[in-house]
């Protein structure tokens, strides 16, 4: 069965971690965003997400025919502008902080709108979007490996 795609390297999610950040915490921070990402899109069909079919007729189910990019900052001032960058050009994103990684979510909240955005300690940004338009400023980073 053929399937008409669009053009794959159209688009593409890019997250950045904070490479400073245990990696339990950040796979957790990277769960979060996606999440969020997804769950507050405006056009979740921009996605372009495709349903895998096994051979035993088994669904696998959303998975995004667009690439998933994990990249590295080796700060959280890096991520911070890249979030800058993306505030500046509407582009979609969603962020996770150290603030939102203590205590119940009612305590989280409490604790990121006590603190100013300048004192926020990023651990990631996910992003999605033209790929031509992410590169010019996420380009510098190199892959998470």
């Amino acid at each position: 069965m053929t399937t008409s795609l669009p053009d794959e390297n159209a688009k593409r999610f890019i997250a950045i971690l904070n490479k400073k950040i245990a990696p339990g915490v950040l796979m957790n921070a990277l769960g979060h965003m996606t999440a969020g990402l997804a769950g507050g899109a405006q056009d979740s069909n921009a996605f372009c997400l495709l349903h895998y079919k096994d051979a035993d007729g088994s669904v696998h189910p959303n998975i995004s025919h667009y690439p998933f990019i994990v990249l590295k900052a080796d700060n959280s001032n890096k991520i911070r502008k890249v979030r800058q960058e993306a505030l500046a050009r509407g582009i979609p994103f969603t962020d996770f902080t150290s603030t939102m990684t203590i205590g119940t979510s009612a305590e989280q909240l409490a604790a990121t709108a006590a603190t100013s955005e300048a004192d926020l300690e990023y651990y990631g940004i996910c992003l999605f979007g033209d790929t031509a338009e992410l590169r010019e400023f996420t380009g510098k980073f190199s892959l998470f490996r």
